[in-house]
Order: structure tokens, then sequence, then C-alpha cells
């Protein structure tokens, strides 16, 4: 895959959770590596459409508000989800504290 990125990432191997703000739907992940901007996640290959999707992470000790720019192949059992961090809103944010717990 061409390197699209303008920020160098670094890896951070640990589970997280994705969240697809409009369908409510949690996904467990492996978060692969991260940049100020973005992160780079193994999904399963059988996880729901992510492509263009916004979503919320959370991953170890960090939460981002993001949308899915691109999905790869990877391996026989997962894909590589490339994701680009977004400025929270208040609408999000909202979201975020109504659903904790």
């Amino acid at each position: 895959m061409e390197e699209k990125r303008e920020i160098t990432r670094v890896d951070y191997n640990v589970p997280g959770v994705i969240v697809i703000i409009e369908e409510e739907v949690k996904i467990p992940v492996k978060v692969a590596n991260v940049s100020p901007l973005g992160m780079g996640v193994l999904v399963k290959k059988d996880a729901p459409e992510l492509l263009n999707k916004d979503i919320i992470i959370v991953a170890d000790c960090m939460v981002m508000y993001a949308n899915v720019n691109r999905v790869a192949e990877f391996d026989d059992e997962y894909n590589i989800v490339g994701i680009k961090g977004k400025s929270f809103d208040d609408g999000t944010l909202g979201y975020l504290f109504e659903h904790i717990g």
C-alpha cells in the first residue's frame, strides 16, 4: 500500500474498541500504530463496513473522534483500517458522555 500519511506513526500495540456513531455498534480492534492525527487499526474481516464512517475509538488511555479513510487487507484474519482524527464537537462529546459505562 502506498504511504499517504503526512506525520510518521509509531508502533502502539494495544487492544481497543471502535464505536460507529450512527449505528451505535461496538467493534473490538487491535491498534497497530498511532500519530497525533490518526491510527492504524486491525479489524477482523467479518466486522461491519467502516470506510467513510465517523467513529470514536478508545485504545488504552486514548480516546479519538475520527473518520475511517482507508481499509486494506492485512492478512487472512484482519484488515488494516486507517483513521484520521477529527476535532470533537458538542454533539460528539455529548454522545460520548451519555454512553460511558
